[in-house]
């Protein structure tokens, strides 16, 4: 059995975008194209527009934050929430008060 850690104190800083007060911290990683981790937005924190390289799963595991597309409009999301965003769409999440996300991002991504 081995034991992981996943806090926040070993993710590593988002530098890109435009981002503040945000950190990544991956989980795995599999032979086929597909990212696992843990996105840390601290409060008043955004990871800044960018367009997704490949869909993009966005979980919400504790807190709550909002997401914005390319339309401007910022929506809430919360725990427990999630959001898809599709290869080349242009996306932006932040929050006040913080919060944890789970994110995968895969060449093909198919929900139940």
């Amino acid at each position: 059995m081995q034991f992981i850690s996943y806090t926040q104190d070993l993710a590593k800083q988002i530098h890109q975008y435009q981002s503040n007060n945000a950190f990544y911290r991956n989980i795995m990683k599999t032979e086929e194209p597909v990212n696992i981790g843990f996105i840390y937005i601290e409060p008043n924190g955004v990871v800044g527009m960018h367009e997704a390289p490949v869909p993009q799963l966005f979980i919400v595991m504790h807190g709550e934050g909002w997401v914005r597309g390319e339309d401007d409009e910022k929506i809430t999301i919360k725990s427990g929430q999630g959001v898809l965003w599709h290869q080349g769409q242009a996306h932006e999440s932040g929050s006040t008060t913080g919060l944890t996300a789970l994110v995968i991002q895969a060449e093909h991504i198919h929900l139940t």
